[in-house]
């Protein structure tokens, strides 16, 4: 049963354009996140891909208590809001709490469930009835098909507008494996998914006090993943991952991003 696309403000998932969601891990500084809301937008322009602009305003789930978090969640949000209006993109967030959905309904046009919260009902309720659409990262514990309970909650709460997030599964210790199976399964189940090339790669606490990664790959699965037939693609960027204060091995240099935006839409268009 294939997906309806979806409508996110003037762009479309599930559409004949793939959709991307690119940013930064965390907003490190007002500066930091309004400059690279601007390059991603001209790259965007110019590779001719719609986009969605993420960025992170607290990173609840770190290593460390000593790890970087971000700003307050109404403070976040406005300044995401603020970059959208200026640059013409809807913007998303993740959400960690019921009072935090409420917060971001306000000004997000996205709301994202982190991974480790996907069942979390309250949760999945206070961003239902916020209105917006909310994306679901599929837990690293879950298996495709149990994602329609996910639904199932949703729906019940009165949300039409959401779609999924493939981002690997726990494989042992410090690892984890993207299956692109995944994909099929979800979309067959009817509904619209996108892969996380950049958690997918991740290496949970795989640095003791901090999380690793294999960054190296992301391109690989991206492309595996749209050749596979995901409705779009999510892509943390950063202009100097070796210095990004959260999550920098697993995210793409800037510098780096047109090409592959460029391979992946040629796939998509040969997929479909």
């Amino acid at each position: 049963m294939a997906a309806k696309p979806l409508k996110i403000g003037k762009l479309t998932l599930g559409g004949r354009k793939p959709l991307f969601i690119l940013g930064p891990c965390v907003i490190e500084s007002e500066a930091f996140a309004r400059r690279m809301g601007k390059k991603l937008k001209a790259i965007c322009d110019e590779v001719d891909v719609q986009f969605i602009f993420k960025a992170s305003y607290d990173k609840a789930n770190r290593t460390s208590v000593d790890s970087f978090r971000g700003m307050p969640a109404r403070d976040g949000c406005q300044l995401l809001a603020s970059i959208g209006a200026d640059l013409g993109v809807p913007v998303t967030t993740d959400v960690h709490s019921p009072e935090e959905a409420e917060i971001a309904g306000e000004t997000i046009d996205v709301l994202q469930i982190p991974a480790f919260l996907c069942r979390q009902t309250d949760l999945l309720k206070a961003a239902a009835q916020t209105g917006r659409v909310v994306n679901v990262k599929k837990g690293q514990f879950l298996a495709p098909w149990d994602m329609k309970n996910v639904a199932k909650k949703l729906e019940n709460f009165g949300c039409t507008k959401f779609f999924f997030t493939e981002r690997g599964v726990t494989f042992g210790y410090n690892n984890l494996v993207a299956d692109m199976r995944s994909l099929y399964w979800l979309r067959e189940g009817g509904y619209l998914v996108m892969f996380d090339a950049t958690h997918s790669v991740q290496r949970p606490g795989g640095a003791g006090d901090k999380t690793s990664g294999d960054g190296i790959l992301a391109p690989v699965l991206a492309r595996a993943a749209v050749a596979a037939g995901c409705d779009g693609v999510f892509i943390e960027t950063h202009e100097n991952p070796a210095k990004a204060l959260s999550d920098g091995p697993n995210q793409i240099p800037l510098a780096k991003l047109s090409a592959l935006l460029k391979k992946l839409t040629a796939i998509h268009e040969l997929a479909r």
